[in-house]
């Protein structure tokens, strides 16, 4: 068994694709994306000054989702183009499938899919019950 693994070169042993560097920067580019999606843009659209406010509600909607969807895009031509080893390409995929949830949560949200309806009323009948 010994011999064996010393006549195998290296580079069999060692995917030389594999950059912990590139997770690295992959994970920091997508959760610093997040963050601004998530709350700096709904922070600066609902920013005011005296009694005008910056922008209409639709139209941090219309940004967030055009956000979301290019973050998506983004995340899958980086994984076709740029990123070579299997696992950042994988990685690539699963931000991507982050970024597609939150667009369909997005997208149910404002057509009025998602309600919290039901949420207010278990509230109020435990306010009135306990």
């Amino acid at each position: 068994m010994a011999a064996a693994l010393c006549e195998r070169p290296f580079s069999a042993v060692i995917d030389r694709r594999y950059n912990p560097m590139q997770r690295f920067l992959i994970i920091t580019a997508n959760c610093a994306l997040l963050a601004l999606l998530l709350i700096g843009l709904p922070a600066a659209t609902h920013a005011q000054w005296g009694d005008w406010q910056i922008a209409s509600i639709s139209t941090g909607r219309r940004l967030l989702f055009w956000g979301l969807a290019s973050a998506m895009a983004g995340n899958i031509l980086v994984g076709h183009t740029v990123v070579k080893g299997r696992k950042g390409k994988i990685l690539c995929w699963e931000w991507a499938a982050v970024f597609a949830g939150l667009l369909l949560a997005c997208w149910g949200f404002t057509r009025h899919y998602f309600n919290f309806d039901w949420l207010k009323q278990m509230l109020l009948w435990l306010q009135n019950h306990f």
